[in-house]
C-alpha cells in the first residue's frame, strides 16, 4: 500500500489510516487510490471482517486537497469516487475513528462509514458553500436520511462546524469517546462487529442500505436473494451447531 494510507490488521479488523498530518489528512489522489486499493484487496480476504478508518495526527480529514485540486490531481477513482470510498463503500461493516476535523469531503467519508466513534473534540461539517463548492461526494444526498430535514439543511447551507456532542444528539455519531481515544472506541466497537458471521454482516448491511428505496410490497421479494444464501451457508451450520455445544463460533465465510 501507499505510503499515504497505511494499513494494518488487528485480528479480523483492519485499520487503515489517512496517513498525510501536515496536510490535516486532506485527500489527494495518492490517498483515493490508497483506499480503492486497500478495500478491494481487503474485501477478498475472508478472515476480514470489519475496517476502521481513521487519520494519522489527530484530526481524521479536512478534505479534498485544494492545493491538488487546482493543480488537476483529483481525489476521485472511478467506481469508488471521492476518496475511493464514497461512491461505492465496501461490503464488509466500516467504522469511522474521528479525531479533529472531519470537514467537507472527510465528512462524507465518515457518512459512507457504517458507524462513526468520535472524540468529544472532534468537529465536522460540510463547508463548501463557503468556498464557491458543493458537497458532492454523498454529503448533501446522505446527510438529510440520517438526520431530521431541517438539521441537514443547516448543516449544508450554513457551511458551519459542529461538535461531535451535537451530532450524537441528532444520532450521527454513535459514540463519542474522550479526546485521543476514538481510535480505541472503534476498535472495540468493530472487533465485537466483526465477532459474528461474516456473511451475515455483508448481507445485513446490504439490505439496510438498499432497502431505503425499496417499495414497500416488494421489500421482502428484494430481500430473499440477499439473505437466503447466508441460512444455507456453513456459517449458518457453525453457528448453530456453536450453540448448541455451548462454545464460541468458528467462522469461514462460507
Amino acid at each position: 500500500m501507499s505510503d499515504e494510507v497505511l494499513v494494518e490488521e488487528s485480528g479480523n479488523v483492519a485499520i487503515l489510516t489517512i496517513n498525510r498530518p501536515k496536510a490535516r489528512n486532506a485527500v489527494n489522489g495518492a490517498v483515493a487510490r490508497g483506499i480503492a486499493d486497500a478495500l478491494d484487496e481487503l474485501d477478498a480476504r475472508p478472515e476480514i471482517s470489519a475496517y476502521v478508518l481513521t487519520g494519522a495526527g489527530g484530526t481524521f480529514c479536512a478534505g479534498m486537497d485544494l492545493k491538488g485540486f487546482l493543480s488537476g490531481d483529483f481525489p476521485v477513482v472511478e467506481g469508488r469516487g471521492f476518496g475511493g470510498l464514497t461512491e461505492s463503500p465496501p461490503k464488509k461493516p466500516l467504522v469511522a475513528a474521528v479525531e479533529g476535523y472531519a470537514l467537507a469531503g472527510g465528512f462524507e467519508m465518515a457518512l459512507a462509514c457504517d458507524v462513526i466513534v468520535a472524540s468529544s473534540a472532534a468537529t465536522f461539517g460540510l463547508p463548501e458553500p463557503k468556498r464557491g463548492l458543493v458537497a458532492g461526494a454523498g454529503g448533501i444526498m446522505r446527510l438529510p436520511r440520517r438526520i431530521p430535514y431541517h438539521v441537514a439543511m443547516e448543516i449544508a447551507l450554513t457551511g458551519d462546524h459542529y461538535p461531535a456532542s451535537r451530532l450524537y444528539e441528532l444520532g450521527l455519531v454513535n459514540r463519542v469517546t474522550e479526546p485521543g481515544a476514538a481510535l480505541e472506541g472503534a476498535l472495540e466497537l468493530a472487533g465485537r462487529i466483526a465477532g459474528n458471521a461474516p456473511l451475515a454482516l455483508a448481507a445485513t448491511k446490504q439490505v439496510i442500505i438498499e432497502s431505503q428505496d425499496w417499495p414497500r410490497e416488494e421489500m421482502f421479494k428484494k430481500q430473499g436473494p440477499i439473505i437466503n444464501p447466508v441460512f444455507g451457508s456453513k456459517d449458518a451450520m457453525e453457528g448453530a451447531a456453536a450453540f448448541a455445544e455451548k462454545r464460541a463460533p468458528r467462522w469461514k465465510g462460507e
